[in-house]
């Protein structure tokens, strides 16, 4: 008798043959599928769409702490009392040295990281000279995680060399309120457009904020609309002293069932482990079998991560190749 094909299967093979985009629906119920079946079946989505490349990326926190926002994961926000560091815009001289470290170490990426809502024009005009540098000096792509800037800021960035804008939905419009007050979901995709007439773009969320599974899908469904291509998913850290520090810590087979989910919603993009990653016992081995093809390797903003050396390890050893690529 031949097997009967499962409701997983039978998606990833329409998606291949006829490159279709599955909808709300189909990802509800994709959530309710056998976790095995459902990994096995994104990661053929990954090996279809994507090969073998893999994204690796390093962040640098520019600019940190005494953040205006109220972001209630966050450990730089004003607004709770938290050990994270509080310093003002780095000079050229630290940022253009980590960044050479981590090209010498044959990373792909460097992403300049501030606090705040935004940046002033003098910053803008620091951080262009900051870019310039790190282009003449290194084969390093170079992203920004700025806030809620405008048309006008990010083509400066773009002429002083940046290529990709990172602004993070967090999670879907319904939850957002409940996650921060300050700014607003719309905020955060009118900053996203603007950056998108010059740049390509790099945004996800942080799963474990208390929002549900069609959260999340709502959430991916917004950032597939807006053509990005870099989708981070990060894993909450809670943090001492902000609100969300009682909220218990995803599990990594919740973690996995979400990358093959977003896999079957955006096939062809470079799904991008993130923050929190180093929680996991694995290291995010899993969710790399599972569909995942990029990460953030080395320490996070104001936690650790994971070093890129075991991350270069540990990508050799599943079969990817982490060659510098251009989006």
């Amino acid at each position: 008798m031949f097997a009967t094909m499962n409701y997983t299967e039978e998606i990833k093979n329409k998606i291949i043959q006829e490159n279709y985009r599955i909808g709300k629906e189909e990802a509800l119920l994709l959530v309710q599928e056998p976790l095995s079946s459902l990994t096995q079946n994104a990661n053929a989505l990954r090996e279809h769409f994507c090969g073998s490349t893999f994204d690796l990326c390093t962040i640098i926190n520019a600019k940190s702490g005494r953040c205006s926002e109220d972001c209630r994961y966050c450990a730089q926000s004003v607004h709770y009392k938290t050990n994270a560091p509080e310093y003002s815009l780095l000079g050229e001289k630290a940022i253009l040295e980590e960044a050479k470290k981590q090209n010498a170490r044959g990373v792909q990426r460097f992403s300049i990281v501030t606090s705040g809502r935004t940046l002033s024009n003098a910053d803008i005009e620091r951080i262009c000279g900051d870019i310039s540098k790190i282009k003449s000096e290194t084969n390093l792509s170079v992203c920004i995680s700025a806030g809620l800037l405008n048309s006008e800021q990010f083509l400066r960035l773009k002429g002083a060399g940046l290529s990709r804008v990172h602004n993070n939905l967090e999670t879907s419009r319904r939850h957002f309120t409940s996650v921060c007050t300050t700014h607003t979901y719309d905020d955060k995709i009118e900053a996203l457009k603007a950056a998108q007439r010059a740049l390509s773009l790099c945004s996800g969320g942080i799963m474990g904020l208390g929002e549900t599974f069609e959260d999340r899908i709502d959430m991916v469904l917004d950032i597939r609309e807006l053509g990005v291509r870099s989708i981070p998913i990060n894993v909450l850290n809670s943090i001492p002293g902000t609100p969300y520090a009682h909220l218990p810590q995803l599990t990594n087979d919740e973690l996995c069932r979400i990358v093959a989910v977003y896999r079957f919603v955006v096939p062809d993009a470079f799904i991008r482990l993130g923050g929190g990653r180093g929680l996991l016992g694995d290291k995010g081995t899993k969710a790399f079998k599972s569909g995942a093809n990029a990460a953030i390797t080395g320490d996070m903003l104001t936690t650790a991560g994971v070093s890129v050396e075991t991350d270069m390890q540990l990508l050799t050893e599943l079969g990817f190749s982490y060659k510098k690529i251009i989006l």
